[in-house]
């Protein structure tokens, strides 16, 4: 009897506190959604002239699936005066050679050398490349090598900066695996829920694989001082600008699409280590996520466990509560990716269920994504693996 009047109080504690954590969310997701249409649908035009000098600074290691589409759809810029860098720490390494193949005199090739051990080989590779551009660019902008955009992209990057206000601009990935599968899927559904989370008040953090700032920001917030020793190029970045006093302002009209497949274990993998690097650069986020979804699955379990006792009713009505305004909301991702890729209508026609339907199993994925980062500082990137001591300390602890 007392095991039961205690599962029932829990019952009742944890049903609210789902619920009202759905509304919150829901909440959010409203705003985003109207923001993104705001954005995309009404968006502000620039003349064509004073466009700043820009240099473009994408990463690579390997010969990863579509580098050389990808790299060519960078290089393809609609955009007036501005350099490509690709920047790579071995000189023999293939991706070097898939650049020139593709490229040519398009791109300007930097090899940054070998990388100490207490920091990150991709910012190593950044502030390589960074000072080899020297004071040429008024503005710098940084890509990922595993995304595609469309001509007019490092434009609508670059436009917002006009604002004396901001101190950067950023946009973030969204998956597209093209030919569907099931974690390929699980994947696009699980990230697509961290676009939802961006700012839309000009205090958003930061993503490395789309992201603006004048060099005279870059170098009055000190982005290579907070970027020596750490492993998060993006994070630390964003930091330097807030200390700084300056907003960071989210541009989902330069959303990057990111094909490519994944398996279950690769995927897994890539949760815990995007939650092991936010624990450590954001660490009230991470709390703040991890509290909300141990809040949410253990409503859901209580929820199933009035059911298994006796109370259907009572426990699947809470559950649908909980669970249906979720749905719903991952729902509005499908229309978030027609508003951003509208070139991917026959895909999201193929695949958009998936971001209704998958979007409770997300959910887990997530609590199992938190839970395992909270136990490790240690996380694996294209062959290294680092060890996060603090957000400025960083240690090389293995190569694959």
């Amino acid at each position: 009897m007392i095991r039961s009047n205690l599962l029932d109080a829990l019952f009742w504690i944890f049903a609210f506190l789902g619920v009202a954590a759905t509304l919150l969310s829901v909440k959010r997701g409203r705003r985003f959604l109207e923001y993104v249409e705001r954005r995309v649908l009404r968006p502000v035009e620039r003349g064509e002239l004073e466009w700043p000098r820009t240099a473009l600074i994408v990463p690579v290691k390997g010969s990863e699936p579509g580098l050389a589409r990808h790299l060519l759809s960078l290089a393809s810029q609609d955009y007036p005066l501005f350099e490509l860098v690709v920047v790579c720490a071995d000189p023999s390494d293939p991706a070097l050679g898939v650049a020139r193949g593709a490229l040519g005199s398009r791109c300007r090739i930097v090899v940054a050398g070998e990388s100490p051990a207490d920091t990150g080989e991709k910012i190593h590779n950044l502030i390589a490349a960074v000072q080899a551009v020297g004071d040429r660019a008024e503005v710098l902008a940084f890509a990922d090598s595993d995304g595609e955009v469309e001509p007019g992209w490092l434009r609508k990057l670059v436009a917002p900066l006009i604002d004396p206000q901001l101190g950067a601009t950023t946009a973030f990935r969204w998956h597209i695996p093209e030919n569907g599968g099931f974690w390929p899927l699980m994947r696009a559904v699980w990230d697509s829920s961290i676009a939802g989370i961006m700012d839309t008040k000009d205090k958003s953090f930061a993503w490395g694989g789309g992201m603006a700032l004048r060099r005279r920001v870059f170098e009055s917030a000190g982005v290579l001082r907070y970027w020596r020793g750490a492993v998060s190029d993006d994070y630390r970045l964003a930091d330097a600008v807030r200390a700084a006093g300056l907003g960071i302002r989210f541009v989902p009209e330069a959303m990057v699409e990111t094909p490519g497949q994944c398996t279950g274990r690769e995927f897994l993998a890539w949760t815990v280590r995007q939650l092991t690097i936010t624990r450590v650069y954001s660490f009230r986020m991470w709390l703040g996520g991890c509290i909300s979804h141990i809040v949410y699955c253990a409503a859901q379990a209580l929820c199933l466990t009035q059911v298994a006792l006796g109370s259907p009713l009572i426990g699947l009505g809470a559950l649908l509560l909980i669970v249906l305004p979720g749905m719903a909301k991952g729902g509005t991702r499908a229309y978030v990716c027609a508003l951003v890729f509208p070139q991917r209508e026959s895909w999201l026609d193929r695949y958009g269920w998936a971001y209704f339907w998958m979007t409770p199993l997300a959910t887990w994925i997530w609590l199992y994504a938190f839970l395992r980062s909270g136990m490790t500082r240690c996380i694996s990137w294209r062959g290294r693996t680092y060890e996060l001591i603090s957000e400025n300390t960083t240690r090389e602890v293995g190569r694959a």
